[in-house]
């Protein structure tokens, strides 16, 4: 079979994972006879030197003529000025904007390899096996009004607006339910119900969307107190979904069950995945969750897992091809298992290897 995929590296450590991303998706063509058509283009800080803008047309125009995105990472010191019009940053936004990809899952599975790599202690972490799905395309990031402004006496001001409505609540609110129906039955909504308006028509909305899975248990928790509990009790979870800014804080929490934030992948689509197997090919964006991390982008120590699960959760989501998301995901636990780890998890001993190295080891265990 046939598949064309978007690969957009971006900027920091973006090309050197996802070329280790790329490096699998090549083997399964190999293994599993099929053709990957890959077409790269520049976003983020790169663009904006190259074309002033962080998302080029001959990128968003590749964008709708592909099956899936495999994104890095965007932004860097370069680039961090406060009152710039175009920020690296803008150029994904645009893209889950531009497709309503408002549906970002971010899994989180603990693995007995790396449990001395995690803050926590090893009893915490036995049967951590959860799923933060997090609104991407509304509230806090992308409501208006969003404005800086200086006062007649030349004092600064910022504005960023939590908005939502009932119809953006709701949708994210299902996916949820139809990912725990999948799951292990269970849906966690958290909010901040006590103190905001709109955290109050998102637990409305959510208990109302429940009535309509009655298999599946609804507990609605406070994002303070949840925070709490992924530390104090992190395999009580299975699916938990938030808003925009909750989900962003949350699941770079939930990280550092996994050991790093290095491990976590993201898939962003704009409707609920089928149970796996199902076979039903969704357009999605998948990143690794880390970001450029430009304090040791070239140096090859960065940790390609989290690129490598994106693009297992791209050929199962996006592609149809769920014997080859098992076979990538088998390979990379086999990997993990056999003591092989990059200098992020280096505290959990080990025999530590760089980006490249760990790429081929995955590659190789296919």
């Amino acid at each position: 079979m046939e598949f064309r995929i978007a690969v957009l590296p971006g900027d920091g450590i973006g090309p050197e994972v996802i070329g280790e991303a790329v490096k699998v998706l090549d083997e399964v063509g190999e293994r599993f006879g099929h053709r990957f058509d890959v077409q790269s283009g520049p976003i983020g800080g790169h663009a904006i030197d190259r074309y002033g803008t962080a998302l080029p047309d001959e990128t968003l125009e590749a964008c709708y003529n592909v099956d899936a995105v495999l994104f890095g990472a965007a932004g860097g010191p370069k680039w961090d000025v406060s009152d710039a019009e175009e920020r690296p940053e803008q150029g994904i936004l645009k893209i889950r904007r531009e497709f309503g990809l408002f549906a970002n899952i971010r899994p989180a599975k603990s693995h007995p390899a790396l449990y001395a790599a995690s803050s926590l202690k090893p009893e915490y972490l036995e049967g951590v096996d959860l799923i933060v799905l997090r609104e991407l395309i509304g509230g806090l990031y992308f409501s208006k009004p969003k404005k800086r402004w200086s006062t007649k006496t030349g004092k600064r001001r910022g504005m960023d607006t939590l908005k939502y409505s009932e119809e953006e609540i709701a949708r994210v609110v299902r996916v949820g339910f139809e990912l725990a129906r999948s799951w292990r039955g269970k849906l966690v909504s958290t909010d901040k119900f006590n103190v905001m308006e709109s955290s109050r028509l998102w637990r409305e909305v959510a208990t109302e969307v429940g009535e309509e899975y009655p298999d599946v248990e609804l507990e609605h928790i406070l994002a303070d107190n949840l925070a709490m509990q992924l530390l104090r009790n992190p395999a009580q979870f299975d699916v938990i979904v938030a808003n925009n800014i909750f989900g962003d804080l949350l699941s770079d929490e939930a990280a550092m069950l996994t050991g790093s934030l290095g491990m976590l992948p993201s898939a962003s689509l704009a409707e609920a995945p089928g149970a796996a197997g199902s076979g039903k090919q969704l357009f999605g964006l998948y990143e690794p969750v880390h970001g450029s991390a430009p304090d040791i982008a070239g140096q090859g120590i960065a940790n390609p897992v989290g690129a490598i699960y994106s693009t297992s959760m791209m050929l199962r989501y996006s592609l149809g091809l769920s014997e080859e998301a098992d076979a990538v995901e088998r390979a990379v636990e086999g990997v993990l298992a056999e003591g092989y780890c990059t200098p992020d998890l280096a505290r959990g001993g080990g025999e530590v290897v760089g980006t490249r190295q760990m790429g081929d080891l995955i590659t190789g265990s296919l």
